[in-house]
């Protein structure tokens, strides 16, 4: 299975990561395509300046992404987050460590509550309950810290529960975005196939016409290569078992 990261292009002061694919660990014990490698990863990137984080994930593992958020959160570069179509679950998670976070206007941002499977008894189940309301508190905050006073805390469980689309305008209402750009046909061009597999998907998303990216021809190469591997893997967000997802 491929790890659901790459960095490209790195320079002695800059380099790009790009988050194409669902957030999940795999191999070698949990560890061959995990944070922890992907922490042995970063720490090569040397004291760079600046690092650049391209996102267009349907989320996955809570615990996997939070690992991320942290080191991203914790490093010294400047991280600068771009959410080229979809920033969904955990990895609406992992795009508020961004310093500065940019959205094309037909880019989006799905925020809900974690969720799990479980089985066993009454007070199995009710154990399993108290953690993944562990688990929310710990996400909320990550969004809470982004957004400063721009959305109470309130408010923000009440966007969870209902699983709630921000567009790009929105997420910049709310202080989870810095910057709200210009359309761009990358972020029109991954994520029909992954709008199905979630709650209240916006019609006019679900339809949206999956159109060539006008990106430079070494950029082009990496997204689809990604999104190749993306269409490989999505069904994971059904099948894969015993983890806490969001």
């Amino acid at each position: 299975m491929k790890k659901y990261w790459e960095f490209k292009n790195k320079t002695t002061d800059e380099a790009d990561l790009y988050l194409y694919i669902e957030i999940a660990s795999w191999g070698g014990g949990g560890y061959a395509h995990s944070a922890k490698s992907f922490k042995q990863e970063l720490d090569l990137l040397g004291e760079i300046k600046t690092l650049n984080v391209y996102i267009n994930s349907p989320g996955g593992d809570v615990f996997e992404g939070v690992a991320i958020y942290n080191m991203l959160k914790r490093h010294k570069a400047q991280v600068n987050v771009h959410v080229d179509g979809l920033a969904a679950s955990i990895s609406s998670v992992i795009a508020m460590a961004g310093d500065t976070i940019y959205m094309p206007s037909n880019a989006m941002i799905m925020i809900h509550n974690a969720w799990m499977y479980t089985s066993g008894d009454s007070n199995e189940l009710r154990a399993a309950a108290d953690m993944l309301d562990k688990v929310n508190v710990s996400i909320r905050q990550s969004y809470l810290d982004k957004a400063g006073d721009a959305i109470s805390e309130e408010d923000l469980i009440a966007l969870m529960d209902q699983t709630t689309w921000l567009t790009a305008q929105e997420a910049y209402d709310y202080g989870l975005c810095d910057i709200v750009g210009e359309a761009k046909q990358i972020a029109a061009s991954v994520n029909a196939e992954l709008f199905a597999r979630y709650q209240n998907v916006p019609e006019n998303i679900a339809k949206i016409a999956q159109k060539q990216p006008e990106n430079s021809q070494n950029e082009q190469e990496i997204r689809q290569k990604l999104i190749q591997e993306s269409r490989a893997n999505v069904e994971n967000l059904t099948t894969y078992l015993g983890g806490i997802r969001l």
